[in-house]
């Protein structure tokens, strides 16, 4: 027994270097994006046909795209991309092909890039210029909130609550929207510990600045730092928990989070840009060196688990 454990150790460690990269302490760093400047907003933006955003179903980062795209009701001058995950081939793909492409990567390296890269979504597509002008979700988000927009379209990105929104978009970044997967592709203990203490710390951070303001993270605006702590909540207990060891605490023992991802969810057109069933498939059963049975679980019913517990019983 021995043996074949120090065995599959070693070819985990290989699997995992693999999946993502890790520093000498064994901590997981997410690879740096193809085309992370932001570029200048296009004399065409808005216009119906011109670019497209490429997005997947499973992947958070592309979520957060996903979901300025609606809360700004882009779609009559942003076409929405949809690719599919072929992990046979471990890329994007298209179901029918886009711009001669049946692959995401191929548009990647029509645009320049690295060649040992993955191609990842989400992805902004100029079509007569042939190029993604970006692909880092961060930068993306910023230039879609100045995408023009039907009059009364929001402004996430209000500069009375930049000072607020860079806090918490720096804080969650590092620590839940990484942190999640600092915690399940951790490669030894200390990673974990650390990445998983960090986690819940900044959770308990944003509880007590809903419970003390609110509605929302930076007060009485919904903003962009709302905008990328959903798409890791939604999918905390469906698929972080149990597959990424993000346990100590459910979520629902956050009271102000689960009313504000609730509040959230039920904004116009949020759950649209949910895929319960996707995320279960693409994670367990692709994330081989995590569950390497690929038997992927039941999950509950995610409009139950947003709305939380049920209240207790009066009793007699």
């Amino acid at each position: 027994m021995a043996t074949v454990r120090a065995a599959w150790r070693c070819q985990w460690r290989r699997l995992m270097a693999g999946l993502g990269p890790a520093d000498a302490a064994g901590h997981y760093r997410r690879p740096e994006s193809a085309f992370a400047v932001t570029p200048e907003l296009p004399a065409t933006a808005g216009q119906a046909g011109v670019h497209g955003l490429i997005v997947g179903r499973s992947c958070p980062w592309a979520h957060r795209a996903w979901l300025v795209w609606c809360l700004r009701q882009l779609a009559g001058g942003l076409e929405l991309v949809v690719v599919e995950p072929d992990p046979r081939a471990g890329r994007w793909r298209f179901d029918a092909p886009y711009e001669g492409a049946r692959a995401l990567v191929e548009l990647y390296r029509r645009s320049g890039g690295d060649p040992r890269a993955r191609a990842t979504v989400p992805a902004l597509y100029d079509r007569p210029g042939r190029r993604i002008l970006v692909n880092e979700s961060a930068r993306l988000i910023e230039l879609l909130n100045r995408w023009p927009a039907p009059e009364g379209a929001p402004d996430l990105l209000p500069a009375s609550k930049a000072e607020a929104i860079g806090h918490w978009r720096d804080r969650l970044q590092g620590t839940v929207n990484d942190g999640v997967y600092r915690c399940g592709f951790a490669r030894n203990q200390a990673a974990y510990d650390q990445a998983e203490a960090e986690l819940f710390a900044s959770l308990e951070a944003a509880e007590s600045a809903l419970e003390e303001g609110g509605p929302w993270l930076c007060g009485d605006q919904l903003t962009l730092a709302d905008v990328v702590l959903f798409p890791t909540l939604i999918r905390l207990e469906l698929v972080y928990a149990p597959l990424f060891g993000c346990s100590r605490r459910p979520l629902w023992t956050f009271p102000a989070l689960m009313a504000w991802r609730a509040r959230l969810y039920a904004l116009p057109g949020v759950a649209a840009t949910c895929f319960p069933d996707s995320w279960r498939r693409d994670y367990f059963g692709a994330l081989f060196p995590l569950h390497p049975s690929g038997i992927v679980p039941a999950g509950a019913d995610l409009a139950t688990l947003v709305a939380g517990p049920a209240p207790a019983r009066l009793q007699p």
